[in-house]
């Protein structure tokens, strides 16, 4: 064995100590690199209204990251000039108020603070020993979810990435709770509809249950599950020696923002001792306002929910939910002991969210949501739900004034879906031009869907900086383009 050198050793420690501490920047370069951050994002605020909402991307926008080289350092200036041309320039802008496609993210200013805030600290929120404070925080901010849903005291949850991790973890604890062995996958059945997110599916492909049986429940016009037809199916399955097993209800679907009727369903579920999952991630939140809670109605009775804070309380990206009813389920699927983690178990009166979740690295997310409670109060969140809602019963009002305008039923909340009908040619192809024609002219973006086979045009009114002057854009905006395309149809 080689002779161990100390001297020699201490010597190249000394050097890789110099060179390493370049990763704990000292007070002035903290204040220059800080400044410029905060510069650049201060200039992307105050333009915010006026940036594009939508830019092509271009090949050349890849250059900077084709070959990366991080060997040779560069200016904090630089960096973020790449930033803003190859990142924050091309595809969507999900900040703008005038997002009006999919279901955007949020990003509100008090959570990038308080994200830097927990980034900074690094506190390790998976398990209560490394951070009580932390977990006592994220389990009192599921604590207050659970109670604009009602859910019992019995209830526990975990702060997830977004809404397919959260349906995820309920699909697991809804398979553990009712002890399926993988020898009758093939008889158990999920019961959902066509309005149902895809992320529902794909958590059951990787909960091992893609041999399941998944049975269409049929929409009633306005696209929503038929208790009725449940009802019949999960009759009809049981007299064939089959295992009914989970509903999914949505509480605000992706497609066309509808709300199931949450009451009847959940009555049907708890009437056969089925698992009733409510994906909630874009609508639950809504319950925080008057005349949500009540197109909410029913949502308590559900065995587990996904609500995203992403979505319906606008915080950044990577802010999802879940919670069940109860916590034993959630602690049977994924609680676990390891030897290193002995020093770490966790006291009786609070709950780790590693022992009931997926995660066990898992940074500090509830300070994002926290923060801006603390700071702003509910009040400002529950004017801007209301505000939402109203906004997309204006949009779906003023839509219909438009020539040739076909609507979707009224909203639940605040997704409109509405389609052009020219005179002649073909309506599908006329609307898949103009939502090309409104993503190259940039200034707002709606998205499209297929419902009954149809291609229709998407309103989806959440983005926080939207008001009723851009939806009074929006609106000019469809009627030149529509015009325009109506004159060379």
């Amino acid at each position: 064995m080689e002779k161990f050198d100390l001297p020699q050793v201490a010597a190249r420690l000394a050097e890789l100590e110099k060179e390493s501490c370049l990763l704990e920047p000292d007070v002035q370069l903290r204040e220059k690199i800080l400044k410029r951050a905060e510069r650049y994002a201060d200039e992307f605020l105050q333009k915010i209204q006026s940036l594009p909402m939508y830019v092509e991307d271009k090949k050349e926008n890849a250059v900077a990251f084709r070959s990366p080289d991080f060997d040779s350092p560069i200016d904090i200036d630089d960096a973020l000039n790449i930033l803003k041309e190859d990142v924050d320039r091309p595809g969507l802008n999900p900040a703008s108020g005038k997002h009006l496609g999919y279901i955007p993210g949020g990003g509100i200013y008090y959570s990038a603070i308080a994200d830097y805030l927990a980034a900074v600290a690094n506190r390790y929120a998976g398990v209560f020993f490394a951070s009580p404070g932390a977990v006592r925080m994220e389990n009192a901010l599921l604590r207050w979810m659970a109670d604009i849903v009602g859910y019992p005291e019995t209830a526990a949850g975990s702060l997830t990435s977004g809404g397919s991790i959260a349906n995820l973890t309920a699909i697991v604890a809804a398979r553990d709770s009712h002890e399926i062995p993988a020898k009758d996958f093939s008889r158990v059945v999920v019961y959902l509809t066509s309005q149902v997110h895809h992320s529902i599916e794909k958590a059951l492909r990787v909960a091992g249950l893609g041999e399941c049986i998944k049975r269409n429940v049929s929409c009633d016009e306005r696209f929503r599950m038929k208790p009725d037809a449940l009802e019949a199916s999960i009759v009809s399955d049981k007299e064939s020696g089959l295992r009914p097993w989970l509903v999914v209800a949505s509480a605000g679907s992706t497609d066309a923002g509808v709300v199931d009727p949450l009451v009847e369903i959940g009555d049907i579920a708890h009437k056969h001792k089925i698992w009733y999952h409510i994906d909630g991630a874009y609508g639950a939140f809504f319950a925080l306002c008057k005349e949500g809670k009540e197109i909410l109605r029913g949502i308590e009775k559900s065995d587990s929910l996904v609500m995203d804070p992403h979505k319906g309380l606008f915080l950044p990206y990577g802010s999802g939910a879940v919670l069940v009813k109860d916590r034993a389920h959630l602690l049977r699927s994924f609680s676990h002991y390891a030897n290193y983690m002995q020093d770490a178990l966790t006291p009786l009166d609070e709950i780790s969210p590693a022992d009931i979740s997926i995660e066990l690295s898992k940074h500090f997310r509830g300070l994002r949501l926290w923060l801006p409670l603390k700071l702003l109060g509910v009040a400002p969140f529950r004017a801007a739900l209301e505000e939402k809602l109203l906004l997309a019963r204006y949009f779906f009002e003023k839509v219909q004034a438009l020539p040739n305008v076909e609507v979707g039923p009224l909203p639940d909340l605040s997704v409109v879906t509405f389609r052009f009908v020219p005179a002649r040619g073909n309506a599908d192809e006329f609307n898949k031009q103009l939502v090309n024609e409104i993503r190259r002219d940039g200034r707002v973006f709606f998205s499209s869907t297929m419902l009954d086979g149809k291609f229709v045009l998407r309103c989806a009114v959440l983005a926080f900086r939207a008001h009723r002057q851009v939806i009074d854009e929006a609106i000019e905006i469809l009627r030149k383009k529509s015009e325009i395309l109506m004159r060379s149809t």
